[in-house]
């Protein structure tokens, strides 16, 4: 996560399953229009908005819009996927994201619209369909900059962002223009202060009295952070319009899961209809499961060892088909429900078990791989690697089972005996 602006150096698989696990996990799924309206629940500047689930309610929302404040009106499709503006609807419609200053046609736009399926660079071949629209008031950017509130352990807390440089990938900035990336820690216990604001304000390069205007948006968001349990708030753009307002026109939040039993709120309105049922039902387990392209189904306990398992399979010429952290705290029932996980994937060839028992007990582990194989018909090589507490006894439970089951102590053979066991 802002990887180069904390000159972190990752690897191309940690960046890549660890926002995906931020996205199932602490990056709960939120619509567009969802966290527009926190925002705005929370004295935010966004453009003003009104929701339509049929094309009726588009046209009534966009007439409302232009007969109050509205000299252009915007029409998005609600899907969580990105590249909508430049998307193809099922209707033969070009493009989710739509611009007219003409209320009347919104009915027969919506119509191509609502209850199609829509295809972006980021769905997948057959689209998303399209069940909600977000009609809003087009504004103009004359300005963009960047803002954005993170948890850093470097900071131990919370640290602000900010770059007048906005609109566009902010680690782009960071490799490119270093110069124009401003970092300030903020103390926990005394909060943002309003100079530490103004300050910020100032490296935006915000001018006159939209100085004042968007410190004070800087404190909200700051307090929003705090109040929503965020790890993360991103505002790109934080912007100016022509006419001299100050909008955030775009928001990514995420959101600590440790704290879903004080924004349970929050959390009832993730929105899971784009999400692949194995990672639904892996969330329902209390398990971490990422559908991945490849062919060698990995079992792992803990993000780090995750990022070591996907990469030495890589480096052997195999390619992970998944990321399924069983956690610390994983019970024998969630290791069959696992395993069931990673066999319901046709593109599995091959299982590859990697577990380093530091809480988690690997007799738990190794009883609950022998029954799943008992119960389920496991039709690929399954490699086990079992190490740290009570490994010596669970290594004798799969020697023992009689099962086709390779065990293996040794990290680096277990790696390409996956690699080459089909």
């Amino acid at each position: 996560m802002l990887s180069k602006i904390f000159n972190k150096p990752l690897s191309a698989n940690f960046l890549s399953v660890t926002s995906q696990i931020l996205s199932s996990r602490c990056n709960i799924s939120l619509q567009e229009y969802q966290s527009k309206k926190i925002l705005q629940d929370n004295g935010i500047n966004v453009q003003r908005f009104l929701m339509a689930s049929t094309p009726d309610e588009a046209h009534d929302a966009g007439q409302k819009l232009m007969n109050t404040i509205a000299k252009e009106l915007v029409i998005k499709a609600q899907i969580l996927a990105g590249g909508r503006g430049r998307g193809t609807f099922s209707s033969g419609l070009q493009g989710g994201v739509k611009l007219t200053k003409d209320p009347s046609v919104v009915k027969d736009l919506t119509n191509k619209m609502l209850n199609h399926r829509l295809v972006t660079k980021q769905t997948k071949s057959d689209g998303v369909l399209v069940e909600k629209l977000m009609v809003a008031e087009a504004l103009d950017i004359a300005r963009e900059t960047y803002f954005a509130i993170l948890l850093d352990r470097a900071f131990d807390g919370p640290v602000m962002i900010g770059s007048p440089v906005g609109g566009v990938d902010i680690e782009e900035v960071a490799e490119k223009q270093p110069n124009k990336i401003f970092k300030q820690k903020i103390n926990s216990e005394t909060g943002l202060t309003q100079d530490q604001a103004i300050q910020m304000a100032k490296n935006l390069e915000f001018t006159g009295e939209n100085i004042e205007i968007a410190a004070e948006q800087i404190v909200r968001l700051y307090k929003l952070f705090g109040k929503l349990d965020c790890t993360q708030l991103e505002i790109n753009p934080f912007g100016e319009t022509p006419d001299g307002r100050v909008v955030c026109f775009d928001a990514k939040l995420n959101f600590d899961d440790n704290a879903e039993f004080r924004q349970k709120e929050i959390f009832d309105e993730q929105d899971l209809s784009e999400t692949d049922p194995r990672e639904i039902t892996a969330i329902q387990l209390g398990l971490n499961y990422i559908q991945m392209d490849g062919n060698i189904g990995c079992m792992v306990n803990g993000a780090g060892l995750a990022m070591a398992t996907m990469d030495i399979i890589s480096l052997y010429g195999g390619s992970p088909a998944n990321f399924l952290d069983c956690g610390g705290n994983v019970n024998e029932k969630q290791v069959i429900e696992a395993f069931k996980l990673l066999t319901s994937d046709s593109q599995v060839k091959a299982i590859f078990v990697n577990i380093f028992g530091g809480i988690v007990n690997c007799g738990t582990i190794a009883n609950g791989i022998v029954n799943a194989c008992r119960t389920i018909d496991l039709k690929v090589p399954l490699i086990v690697r079992l190490q740290g507490t009570n490994a010596e006894k669970a290594n004798e439970i799969i020697l023992n089972s009689g099962l086709n089951i390779i065990p293996e102590l040794d990290f680096d053979s277990a790696a390409k005996k996956a690699c080459t066991a089909f």
